[in-house]
């Protein structure tokens, strides 16, 4: 009897045993980092052997892209908790510039890489690509330091997960990272598998979790077996597995109880994707929560907008450069002064203006408040005064009556509420209700074959979604949205192309040579009802707007322009393409103005 009691107890304690040593080899997410970060670093090194064993250039290239489908696996973390590595990793091969220091640093990963490899590897280019390799390497070890001593909790790793989503939309698939070899497509196949591995660690036995695995397999067996970045079908993508992959994470999240993170944040916490009708948040981008939007202000907001006592000699509003019907443009070429006589740049639409982090061609106020201001007060556009604009609100009944229930807590009107309540009417010209946005919320019906055609090229062999990000289409970099991008395009003086402009841009405040002819890159919604197009108002139409990218740019045309960023290779649209394309743009349109 007590031989049987004491081979039961033997059993028990073997399987409490075995149980319990399964729970704790189970690798946990942050071991999974640790584990992927030793094998990207394994690839490196394997890349560094073939470069300085001086093998071919197809050895070398094949290593390339195995290295960046290791990156690929950890890059949803590496975004999310050390972004500011990240971009010496994977960046754009373009100088990072810290203007209020007035300095730059030198690009370095991945992109610059592969220039020195692609289309073409020379060997007199060994030792900068060595120098590339060691930098990584030294990347990767800060990258393992940090994530063996940070906390990485659920909430943390569905938030980062999400980001990721989004991040495969506006960059991934865009070819915003492969600008040359354009091995996005396999890449984001990669990126997604590894959504289901995490999911895993929090609950593999989660009921939405069968369906994410399911959709991500699916979505990584479509990238590979349409693996052509010209011809892949984003549209189609997005709609079937990235958007329906990004819903399930919410039930997931429901399903688990998992609280969202509390952070200031452009996109809202509650978004199901990307495209919801109000996942912006334009709150995200004010300077302080007195600063937050509120319908009240926006109605206060409009009656200041139209009022031309706020400009010196009474006779003009913002309205009367921003037209409402033109999505708050003008339709001229460039803006008129209060003489008659031209100014030097073209009036930009404010609808989408607030989903920016800095404001006019040149960049040189970063919220509306301040734009606001620049305005009224220049002379040659308005030459008002703040001053003079708060004490005739002083003595008006209505104003004083308006300003004290959009602002109870303060007694009678002050100058930064006048600058907050026009800023908020800005705030509130976001509408997200074009044929576009239909067509990504479910209504299949909503935009043509020729205008998904578009659409396709739009994202893909255009390149014109690297620079004008799904879906605000502007230059503010998604997923974090924390900073606007500017651009140099070498945009001509005359359509014939005879001379490029003058106007140095963003050079006018910041004196560095990168700067030279920058300007904001602006949204493209709307864009059927903005004519004409660029800083200067070159172009009358999008058929030149396209006809001006396809070439290349200002350098395609013959210009020097040497810190040009638009890559100046032709990019071989077609007559057919053109149009598609521009049909496309037409799809941006909000409702009001169809």
């Amino acid at each position: 009897m007590k031989l049987k009691h004491l081979t039961f107890l033997i059993i028990t304690l073997c399987l409490l045993f075995s149980c319990k040593k399964n729970e704790v080899s189970k690798p946990s997410i942050k071991q999974d980092l640790l584990i992927d970060l030793t094998k990207l670093n394994n690839e490196i090194l394997q890349f560094k052997k073939l470069a300085t064993n001086n093998s071919s250039q197809k050895e070398i290239l094949e290593q390339f892209k195995k290295s960046r489908m290791a990156y690929k696996k950890v890059e949803w973390a590496i975004e999310y908790f050390i972004p500011e590595t990240a971009r010496f990793m994977n960046g754009p091969a373009l100088d990072e510039m810290e203007l209020e220091e007035n300095r730059f640093f030198e690009p370095h990963g991945f992109q610059v890489m592969e220039e020195m490899i692609y289309p073409e590897y020379k060997t007199e280019d060994k030792e900068n690509l060595i120098r590339e390799l060691n930098i990584f390497q030294s990347n990767i070890k800060l990258l393992t330091s940090t994530f063996e001593v940070i906390a990485i909790s659920d909430n943390y790793v569905l938030d980062a997960i999400e980001q990721n989503i989004f991040r495969i939309i506006a960059l991934g698939i865009t070819g915003f990272d492969s600008p040359i070899l354009q091995s996005s497509i396999p890449e984001a196949g990669q990126s997604l598998i590894v959504i289901p591995e995490s999911l895993e660690k929090i609950n593999a036995n989660s009921k939405s979790l069968a369906d994410i695995k399911k959709t991500a397999l699916k979505a990584n067996n479509y990238c590979k077996e349409n693996n052509n970045f010209n011809a892949f079908n984003r549209a189609f993508f997005i709609t079937e597995y990235l958007n329906p992959i990004s819903k399930k994470i919410k039930s997931f999240q429901k399903e688990e109880n998992i609280k969202n993170v509390k952070k200031s944040s452009v996109l809202k916490s509650n978004i199901g994707t990307l495209f919801d009708k109000d996942a912006f948040d334009v709150n995200a981008f004010v300077l302080s929560e007195d600063y937050n939007f509120s319908t009240d202000k926006a109605i206060l907001g409009e009656k200041l907008f139209y009022d031309k006592n706020l400009s010196k000699n009474n006779d003009r509003s913002c309205a009367s450069c921003h037209h409402p019907e033109k999505a708050f443009t003008d339709g001229l070429r460039t803006n008129l002064s209060l003489t008659g006589s031209n100014l030097i740049r073209n009036t930009p639409t404010l609808t989408y203006a607030s989903l920016q982090n800095a404001q006019f061609w040149d960049m040189r106020q970063l919220d509306l408040e301040k734009q606001s201001v620049d305005v009224i007060q220049n002379k040659d556009e308005m030459h008002g005064s703040m001053d003079n604009i708060h004490a005739k609100i002083l003595l008006d009944k209505d104003y004083i009556k308006l300003f004290k229930k959009t602002y109870p807590k303060n007694t009678k009107p002050e100058k930064w509420q006048i600058q907050n309540a026009i800023a908020s009417y800005v705030r509130s010209l976001n509408s997200f209700d074009s044929r576009f946005d239909e067509y990504m919320r479910g209504n299949k019906k909503s935009l043509s074959n020729q205008e998904i055609e578009g659409m396709n090229l739009f994202m893909g062999k255009a390149k014109c979604a690297t620079c004008h990000f799904t879906p605000l289409f502007n230059g503010t970099v998604p997923p974090s949205y924390s900073k606007t991008e500017h651009e140099v395009i070498g945009t001509p003086n005359e359509v014939s192309g005879k001379s490029l402009s003058t106007d140095l841009g963003r050079y006018i405040y910041n004196k560095m040579p990168q700067l030279k002819g920058a300007f904001k890159t602006p949204t493209v919604r709307n864009i059927a009802v903005t004519a004409p197009y660029m800083h200067n108002g070159v172009f009358k139409t999008l058929e030149e707007v396209v006809s001006f990218y396809n070439k290349g740019g200002g350098q395609g045309l013959g210009y020097e322009v040497e810190n040009q960023t638009l890559p100046f290779d032709e990019l071989k649209l077609n007559k057919k393409e053109e149009s598609a394309l521009v049909t496309f743009m037409k799809t941006l349109t909000d409702k009001r103005y169809q």
